[in-house]
């Protein structure tokens, strides 16, 4: 699992690359928030650890940026102990909230309930990723995924049971693009159905919210 801290204290960043490396994570680090904001749509991270007091653009402004363009997990760092800072992070979209100085077995705890209750939704519907090999399973079955296939199904994974809009979808799948529409999201959720269901008439994976987007089932 790939995590981006996103940290301007070096002396803290290089004690969290260091702890969770030998925990087993792949950890990107970065001291701006600018430059964790390229550094997340670069490597397309599994969980974000988020520094609210960040030079650039502040933690509540990356969070905005990330949750405009992903449902990835975030978990706000802050030496900010007030409880309405915490309602803020919360409310705007971050999984938790851990005030400094932190336990690192703590953050360890933190971040594998955070990615645990990630996992859990996804094996109700039978369905694994491995986001290092870029591997999809179904029912223990390897599923063979265009690049454009499996980005989408990784969007929709990042949020089980959320919708997301075809704008939501076009943004993620064609960032720098004007002319994509949302036929081509109509296009790809059919081909991940042929691909994923075994019934893609009668999807019971990725499913369309009519009116809204789709969303992944739960």
């Amino acid at each position: 699992m790939r995590i981006l801290a996103i940290e301007d204290e070096s002396d803290i960043l290089e004690i969290l690359r260091a702890f969770l490396t030998s925990q087993g994570y792949e950890v990107i680090t970065t001291t701006s928030g600018i430059e964790g904001l390229r550094q997340f749509t670069e490597v397309e991270p599994d969980l974000v650890l988020l520094d609210v007091i960040l030079p650039g653009k502040n933690g509540w402004e990356v969070l905005k940026e990330i949750r405009r363009q992903s449902d990835t997990p975030v978990i706000m760092l802050t030496a900010l102990g007030r409880v309405d800072d915490k309602v803020k992070g919360l409310s705007q979209g971050a999984d938790d909230y851990i005030k400094k100085p932190f336990d690192l077995e703590e953050m360890k705890a933190r971040i594998e309930a955070v990615l645990r209750r990630y996992k859990t939704q996804l094996k109700q519907v039978g369905l694994s990723i491995d986001d290092v090999r870029k591997q999809v399973f179904v029912q223990g079955e390897t599923v063979s995924l265009s690049p454009k296939e499996y980005s989408l199904l990784k969007l929709l994974s990042s949020k089980p049971g959320k919708v997301f809009s075809s704008q939501e979808i076009l943004a993620h799948l064609w960032p720098k693009s004007t002319y994509a529409t949302s036929q081509d999201v109509q296009k790809y959720a059919y081909l991940l159905r042929k691909k994923l269901e075994e019934d893609p008439a009668h999807p019971k994976i990725v499913l369309t919210v009519r009116g809204f987007g789709y969303r992944l089932a739960v």
